[in-house]
């Protein structure tokens, strides 16, 4: 009887045991779900701090660009990244990324069959290592994208009667339904997560993320008008500045429903306004706007228009009080129109007369309407036009940070200018955009005919924006007409595409020409290969501050005909260019590559594109695959031209990669000029392809 007992008791035991097993098997499966991401994907996208991720196969391609090495530039394909690093192979795997603050370089390498590119500075970084969870931190099983798009975890969907769960009516969520349509992804991704901690089902049976006893189809945003109690709510539950919001939710224990609920409500606010309205037909009475009320929620706003924006305000007493009106409603309108929000345009103001000061900056206002109200609220300064002195307090201290700048997204000022400025303008554009910030002008009441005198910069917009074509330069004849160019002045600002003009491929490099003086090339050959130069140069914006030519020209030996600072403007690069004398020796291409890095790129300065273009027409003596991956390796892009007896291996050890897209060869001297175009059209189809900010 007692062995039957024991050996019952011992058969429980077991069968509890192995339960329990199964059942932790099962808890632990679903905690560990990886989300997959595709080998296009740049860290700069996601918007989660930390994550687990898996790459799929085939993800080593030059294609998937990588800047830098072991800390990498969030413009960077993450998966590439992580073969670069050698955390994964080209088969794929699960790798863990960490969001870390931008740096002022990344150097290039060749690593793991993958070549990382050099970057100047990026505002954004992320370390790779293995995907394996660190202690005490959980991971999403859901990224969350800066472009909305979400990648979902594949699991049996609610029923519906669960995800009507707190509402008031089938009526009620149906109207929610729509208004969110939005947020459809956020709201997906609460239906399908697999097994719910503890903590979802809290969430799950709580729907507001507070300990407050609202309804949650209180918080349903209403076509005309946002219920005082979403407002209260959203402003009780903000713990941060309004730029950080969204990374918030996704972090913290907002219920995913509620966080849809406030983006969609911040949505429809936007989405309500119509070009023509008057600013101050909101929907609310005159008394409600008399009460005093909490910030909006955040919107997401227009995601196809992300730019940080600064506007300089005109506050100089020329301007006159009614003006200055007219001014503030401009700029409210033009804020309505933008569709402010976290994943779109973000704006903030300097107001400008003998000193600059900031109204407020990118992270204050995460919505147009609060933005709108604040705008009114602007006192004017008076004093003189200073808008040099404007752009450059600006150009240092309006985009950093701390200010809400997202290094992602294009860095654009708008200067408004009553008449013209009373100060010189063009050196501190310049410097801003060689800072990397857009510049336009809206210029109002120009000077008359009479009044050109008074003038300190004749042509100041022309000198200030980076092409004449009118795209960055808008010019209002009245105050009082300045409504009109609310919608083309959004669209210019909004067209992400065209704002390269800070840093155009033909205004943003240090390059280099190193040239083979040998005896084979003879002296007729050798003033083609400067003809040649001469071409390539002439197509460039030469400038101290735009691109710099320098020139190198060797045999046995080296000899630096002149460096990136001798000479600031294209007619006297064209003329130096005319005036190298041909030397004459052996050819040493290896020796002559580590001479320019040493005395041309050395010198280069931080914020420039490093380009060398070597011209020879022989074998070296030299080994030249050593001294050409060091310059790579220091960011240096080379690009070879071969000519006749040049040797096709070490065109291509001299290339940067691909060698196709940097490597030329002709078979006679009198065929270079062919090159001249297609040569410009690599260097900037190459550029566009890297990030601008």
């Amino acid at each position: 009887m007692k062995a039957t007992v024991i050996a019952t008791f011992f058969g429980v035991f077991l069968t509890c045991t192995y339960t329990a097993k199964e059942a932790t098997k099962k808890t632990k499966k679903a905690k560990l779900y990886v989300p997959q991401i595709d080998c296009d994907v740049k860290a700069g996208k996601i918007i989660n701090p930390e994550f687990i991720a898996k790459c799929p196969p085939g993800c080593q391609d030059v294609k998937y660009r990588v800047y830098g090495t072991d800390i990498y530039a969030s413009f960077s394909s993450v998966c590439n990244a992580a073969i670069h690093s050698g955390i994964i192979d080209n088969t794929g795997g699960k790798i863990l990324v960490q969001k870390v603050a931008g740096h002022s370089g990344y150097r290039g390498s060749f690593s793991n069959g993958v070549r990382s590119l050099s970057l100047p500075r990026w505002r954004e970084s992320f370390l790779v290592s293995e995907g394996k969870p660190r202690k005490g931190v959980t991971y999403p099983t859901t990224l969350e994208y800066s472009s909305s798009k979400s990648t979902t975890v594949k699991s049996e969907p609610k029923k519906p009667e669960q995800d009507l769960k707190g509402m008031k009516s089938a009526d009620t969520a149906n109207t929610s339904e729509k208004a969110l349509e939005q947020g459809d992804t956020v709201r997906k991704e609460n239906q399908t997560t697999p097994v719910p901690t503890p903590a979802t089902q809290m969430a799950t049976t709580t729907p507001t993320p507070m300990t407050t006893t609202t309804d949650p189809s209180t918080t349903m945003p209403q076509p005309t008008k946002t219920p005082a109690a979403t407002r209260t709510t959203a402003a009780a539950a903000k713990t941060r500045p309004g730029l950080h919001r969204v990374r918030d939710m996704g972090s913290s224990s907002v219920h995913p429903a509620y966080a849809s609920v406030v983006a969609a409500a911040a949505t429809m606010e936007t989405d309500s306004w119509k070009p023509g309205l008057s600013l101050f037909d909101t929907g609310f009475s005159s008394k409600e706007e008399l009460n005093p009320k909490p910030l909006e929620p955040i919107s997401q706003g227009n995601q196809n228009c992300k730019v940080d924006l600064s506007f300089l305000m005109d506050g100089s007493w020329s301007i006159g009080k009614r003006r200055f009106q007219l001014q503030k409603r401009f700029l409210g309108n033009v804020a309505q129109a933008l569709g402010i929000g976290s994943a779109g345009p973000l704006m903030g103001i300097v107001q400008y007369g003998d000193d600059p000061s900031t109204e407020f900056n990118l992270k204050t206002y995460a919505n147009s309407k609060d933005l709108r109200n604040a705008i009114e609220k602007i006192q004017q300064k008076g004093g003189l036009s200073n808008v040099g002195k404007a752009l450059s307090f600006v150009n240092k201290n309006f985009f950093l940070d701390a200010n809400g700048n997202r290094g992602g997204a294009p860095n654009v000022v708008v200067v408004m200018v009553d008449g013209w400025p009373t100060d010189r303008v063009e050196e501190a554009s310049r410097l801003a955009r060689e800072s990397g910030i857009n510049i336009f002008f809206v210029t109002v009441e120009a000077a008359a005919q009479s009044e050109k005198q008074n003038v300190i910069e004749p042509n100041f917009v022309d000198k200030a924006v980076c092409r004449t074509s009118g795209f960055y330069s808008i010019n209002v004849p009245s105050w009082f007409s300045l409504h009109k160019v609310v919608q083309p002045l959004v669209k210019r600002v909004c067209d992400t595409d065209r704002l390269a003009c800070s840093k155009t491929c033909l205004n943003s490099a240090d390059i280099g020409f190193v040239i083979d003086g040998s005896s084979s090339v003879g002296t007729g050959n050798f003033r083609t290969v400067l003809q040649f130069v001469a071409n390539i140069s002439k197509e460039f914006e030469i400038s101290g501050t735009d691109t710099r030519i320098g020139a190198v020209q060797y045999t046995y030996e080296q000899r630096l005909e002149f460096s990136f600072d001798k000479h600031s403007t294209k007619q006297d690069v064209l003329n130096a260019i005319k005036r190298i004398s041909y030397w004459s020796g052996g050819t040493s291409t290896g020796a002559a590559i580590s001479y320019a890095s040493e005395q041309l790129f050395s010198k280069s300065k931080p914020n420039k594109r490093k380009i060398m273009i070597l011209i020879t027409d022989g074998r070296s003596y030299d080994d030249v695959s050593m001294p050409a991956m060091a310059a790579h390796q220091n960011g240096v892009i080379a690009y070879s031209i071969g000519v006749a007896w040049a040797a096709p291996d070490e065109l291509e050890a001299i290339a940067s990669d691909p060698a196709k897209e940097h490597s030329f060869f002709v078979d006679e001297f009198d065929n270079l000029y062919r090159y001249v175009n297609q040569l410009i059209q690599n260097i900037c189809t190459e550029f566009n392809s890297q990030p601008r900010n």
